[in-house]
């Protein structure tokens, strides 16, 4: 990343007025993440899909992050991120200019930082960073991405604080308002997670609790709240592992990981469990969680090379009886400090049955590797991508 200092005439041409601080800076930031992508049992008569396709490693972003000193270790901060399609131009995240994370807030040395606007979570920023998610993105992710371990969501109108670290222990809560107007509760979103390190080892655990939004319909059409959806799918009728449970009342994912770091190799550990609960304005009946249990070695074989494997059980029961097994595999080999060339791939196997969000009925379940939605017409998928990443 480049760090730009701002003078009084660049902030002039940003349109920010006032003066400028020599402790102040600005940011500018962006990553552009590309693969060439095989797919197979990617249509519903099983053909196999070769594409281009970026954010296999990081979502591809450009930003602006910035601080401004204001005396006794209290600082301002920002931070605009715009995501995107780097084979359309298109804009991310539905859309959203800056989708990513959009936020401004205060930070100091002694007392933590508070943030305000559209941000990550706290079980995305503490947890995740302790799956192998965090070293080969997606492709080790979770099956349909349920827990949001590969952060499938970013949470609207919240409010988040971190605290400083205390001889290792760090802790962070957040608390969305639904902003909906008789009924605080309709689309609230809160969070709380701690983590500590010490060495080679490191643990963190959270939970995270969403409210769907009330509606004067019978039922709920889908997903609507201060979080978005976990629901990813780009098949046909929209046929996720769980997109039956998009009209649920609340989503509780609780979630905790360890690693262990030792010369060249990296092992971690983490176990989540989602929860989808109905009332009476769902288009379930019953409760439907997903037991997620995942595993990861990490092999740094020379400074530049990074070899990884990771495993991924995910048990889906209560509505809907489901196991889907996953196996990844990842090599990446850095070019320089910002450009890195790299391979994924994963098998995934689906047994047992999940309900058909389409026609409400029990179907047999089908493979749907990380959280890309390639949702199978079979019971196996098998997913490879080669790519390259730069950082600026």
């Amino acid at each position: 990343m480049k760090r730009i200092a701002l003078s009084t005439l660049s902030l002039t041409l940003l349109g920010v007025t006032g003066m400028a601080h020599a402790q102040s800076s600005v940011t500018l930031y962006g990553l552009i993440d590309e693969s060439v992508q095989y797919v197979n049992n990617a249509t519903p008569h099983g053909g196999s899909l070769v594409q281009m396709f970026g954010g296999n490693l990081q979502g591809n972003r450009f930003g602006l992050k910035g601080t401004e000193d204001l005396g006794g270790g209290l600082k301002a901060i920002f931070q605009l991120e715009n995501g995107f399609d780097i084979n359309s131009g298109k804009l991310g995240q539905g859309g959203l200019m800056f989708g990513r994370q959009a936020f401004v807030g205060l930070s100091s040395d002694s007392w933590g930082t508070m943030t305000a606007g559209r941000q990550y979570d706290p079980l995305v920023d503490m947890i995740q960073p302790l799956t192998g998610d965090n070293y080969f993105g997606s492709t080790f992710a979770t099956p349909g991405d349920v827990d949001n371990n590969d952060n499938s969501f970013r949470v609207n109108n919240a409010l988040k604080y971190v605290s400083p670290v205390w001889s290792g222990f760090q802790f962070e809560g957040m608390y969305a308002l639904g902003g909906v107007a008789g009924a605080t509760g309709s689309g609230q979103t809160w969070a709380g997670a701690a983590t500590y390190a010490t060495g080679p080892f490191s643990v963190a655990a959270g939970y995270l609790h969403a409210d769907n939004t009330t509606t004067d319909l019978p039922l709920r059409t889908g997903w609507s709240s201060t979080t978005g959806g976990t629901f990813d799918s780009n098949f046909p009728n929209n046929a996720g592992i769980n997109a039956a449970y998009s009209t649920a009342k609340s989503i509780g994912i609780a979630s905790a990981a360890v690693q262990y770091v030792t010369g060249p190799f990296t092992a971690n550990l983490s176990y989540s469990n989602a929860r989808y609960k109905p009332d009476a304005q769902s288009a379930f009946l019953s409760s439907q969680q997903f037991n997620v249990g995942r595993v990861y070695l990490g092999y740094q074989v020379t400074p530049a090379a990074l070899l990884g494997i990771g495993y991924a059980y995910t048990r889906g029961t209560g509505d809907a009886t489901a196991t889907y097994n996953q196996v990844s595999l990842g090599g990446d080999y850095a070019l320089s400090k910002r450009t890195d060339l790299y391979a994924v791939g994963a098998w995934q196997h689906a047994s047992g049955q999940q309900r058909d969000p389409t026609t409400g009925e029990l179907v047999s379940a089908t493979a749907s590797i990380g959280s890309y939605g390639n949702q199978s017409s079979t019971d196996n998928q098998v997913m490879v991508s080669v790519g390259i990443r730069h950082k600026f």
